[in-house]
């Protein structure tokens, strides 16, 4: 089985976001062992970073404004790419004020979802969903309109 880490600054405050999340874990399951790792928020973005990179395993996709966009097949294409190679998988989600550079270094790919700021907690939804859909994507299913 696959194996999938999310690394993430900071707690999912609203029940409705957490519920997402673990409603995405759960459908995942069936594709990957998946690991949410919440990381708490540090008086400086370096001493997050160092934290973070502690928890990097494998290929790493590093959520950053001046990253790359993909289309949802692009994703789906890169993480069957990883899957087909035996790579275990990493996003990382930094705090609300960003991510220091040590961090976006350490990264195999940056990863842009928009050049929009979007709410913090949502952005983990939102990741949680499209690697959803990348596996379904990647499994013939329907799920992709």
């Amino acid at each position: 089985m696959h194996k999938l880490n999310i690394v993430c600054v900071g707690k999912l405050k609203e029940k409705f976001y957490a519920d997402a999340v673990a409603e995405y874990c759960k459908r995942l399951s069936r594709f990957a062992q998946v690991s949410v790792r919440e990381l708490p928020e540090r008086r400086t973005l370096e001493e997050e970073g160092e934290a973070i990179v502690k928890e990097l395993r494998g290929r790493v996709y590093v959520l950053a404004v001046e990253g790359k966009p993909l289309s949802s097949e692009e994703l789906a294409a890169q993480i069957k790419g990883d899957c087909d190679a035996g790579r275990e998988i990493t996003f990382v989600i930094g705090s609300s004020c960003g991510l220091c550079e040590k961090v976006k270094r350490q990264a195999d790919y940056l990863l842009s979802f928009s050049r929009m700021t979007f709410p913090h907690q949502l952005m983990r939804v939102i990741l949680c969903e499209q690697i959803y859909r990348a596996f379904m994507i990647n499994s013939g299913a329907e799920y992709h309109k």
